[in-house]
């Protein structure tokens, strides 16, 4: 039996005709007999076994409008192995192995610790790094699934059986929990529980490139044994970024991979600022190595319309007029290049202006972001250059306003800005060793497309054009 939750950012439109939403955001025209499924679907009706009703489900699926459901799993713990990589710090495995008592099967990795640790399975006798960890772990695993956490990872009550239920999805391949900081008293704990980078949020997910979620942290995720063994596991040569890597595999090998937040894993976060921030320039070092195995286009720091990028620089240096002409121009295209597709003209114009304020937070990012090291110094130089750092940096007080944080607004503000140019500070690092300027370089490809065409079924790629896309 499958239910369809439908996703916040999915609207009805042209009396049900049309779907509207999804990552990147997709509009979909609906025959009257998919419009009248689609209404009985969010209504909490079953899909049912009929070889159309499901064709049209995972097509929905696919483009992110609704998210599959299963109220029952064929598999259980026990079609589960646990594979815990730990370095130096035998003392979390303590409180984590008690919660994986119900599966098959734990098999603890010792990676190298200056003192072996009790419960491993197998050590390496030098750091080789998690990757090879846990291909160690996972090459030994004779279940159907393997479940990866980190030592200093803590399971929540219930947490599997909601990530069981995804593979009754055969083409599932992964599926990861949220991951959610520990409870603390400190600036840097309370900070982490709402602005983890691990934590993906509480709404569900198709997880791809250029999606909302485009990866999974491996610290908690579940896989098939079978698709890990097709890809051969965990790229060895990746300190860091091997979890971009395999995810991005997995689906480049034809898998469908799932965030699925209704399973908690909580998780401790770094407890100093200065290994904090060490955490976020060494993630940042990962983008040059996955962009010579990606292609420079998967990890360009932001994909907007060029007309877009063009409408925010003329802002920037102080021609809001011209802003303001390019934006409306652009956006005034789209009703009559959505119209073939039923969507009503006032409702492609708030696409299309959404779009575009879209655009101006994710080039507020990667101002501040992989920009940063160079960006930041030199636009504080200026009144123009601090007034627009101050229009980047105001993306995060916003998210402060929507999120309500244990934490006042100038500690989250400083916070973010400092967890920027770390990452950022990472990015040039790993650009320079790698000789790979793609994490820098922004994609503009994306010019509005030609105007749609109408189609009775549900077409596989309906999409608007590109630059409303982040």
């Amino acid at each position: 039996m499958t239910v369809l939750r439908v996703d916040p950012s999915t609207k009805v439109v042209a009396g049900g005709r049309v779907l509207v939403g999804g990552a990147p955001l997709r509009v979909i025209t609906l025959s009257a007999t998919g419009a009248r499924l689609y209404a009985a679907w969010a209504a909490g009706a079953e899909v049912g076994d009929k070889p159309h009703h499901r064709r049209l489900a995972g097509k929905l699926v696919l483009a992110g409008l609704v998210h599959p459901g299963y109220p029952e799993a064929t598999l259980t713990p026990r079609d589960v192995t646990a594979v815990v990589p730990v370095r130096d710090h035998a003392d979390r495995l303590a409180a984590l192995l008690p919660c994986l008592a119900g599966l098959r099967e734990t098999l603890v990795i010792d990676d190298g610790s200056a003192v072996p640790v009790p419960h491993a399975v197998d050590r390496h006798p030098v750091p080789r790094g998690p990757a090879a960890a846990r291909n160690t772990g996972w090459r030994k695993v004779t279940t159907e699934l393997v479940a990866f956490l980190d030592a200093d990872t803590r399971p929540r009550p219930g947490w599997l059986p909601p990530l069981l239920a995804q593979f009754e999805d055969p083409a599932v391949v992964a599926v990861a929990p949220r991951v959610r900081s520990t409870p603390g008293d400190g600036a840097l704990a309370r900070y982490e529980r709402d602005g983890s980078a691990l934590d993906m949020g509480p709404v569900p997910a198709q997880v791809r490139p250029r999606g909302r979620i485009t990866y999974l942290p491996t610290a908690a995720l579940v896989v098939r044994t079978s698709a890990l063994r097709a890809i051969h596991g965990f790229d060895e040569d990746l300190r860091f970024g091997e979890d971009v890597d395999l995810i991005w595999r997995l689906v480049d090998a034809g898998g469908s991979v799932r965030y699925e937040p209704r399973s908690e894993v909580a998780h401790e976060p770094r407890t100093t600022w200065r290994a904090w921030l060490g955490q976020r320039y060494s993630y940042g070092t990962s983008a040059a190595p996955l962009a010579r195995r990606h292609g420079r286009r998967a990890l360009a720091p932001v994909r907007v319309s060029g007309w877009t990028a063009l409408a925010w620089l003329a802002l920037a240096t102080g021609r809001p007029t011209a802003a303001v002409a390019i934006a409306l121009g652009t956006a005034a295209l789209l009703p009559r290049k959505l119209a073939p597709l039923g969507v009503p003209a006032r409702e492609a114009l708030g696409i299309a202006l959404r779009g575009h304020l879209a655009a101006g937070r994710f080039l507020g990012g990667a101002l501040t972001g992989a920009w940063g090291p160079a960006a930041v110094p030199l636009l504080a130089l200026s009144r123009r250059g601090r007034r627009v750092l101050a229009l980047a940096y105001a993306r995060h007080l916003l998210d402060w306003v929507r999120t309500r944080p244990d934490l006042d607004p100038p500690r989250w503000l400083l916070a973010r800005a400092a967890a920027d140019l770390a990452y950022g500070a990472g990015v040039w690092r790993g650009c320079l060793r790698e000789g790979e300027p793609g994490p820098l370089v922004p994609d503009l490809s994306n010019w509005p497309a030609r105007r749609p065409q109408r189609s009775a079924a549900v077409p596989p790629r309906g999409a608007a054009p590109n630059g409303i896309q982040p």
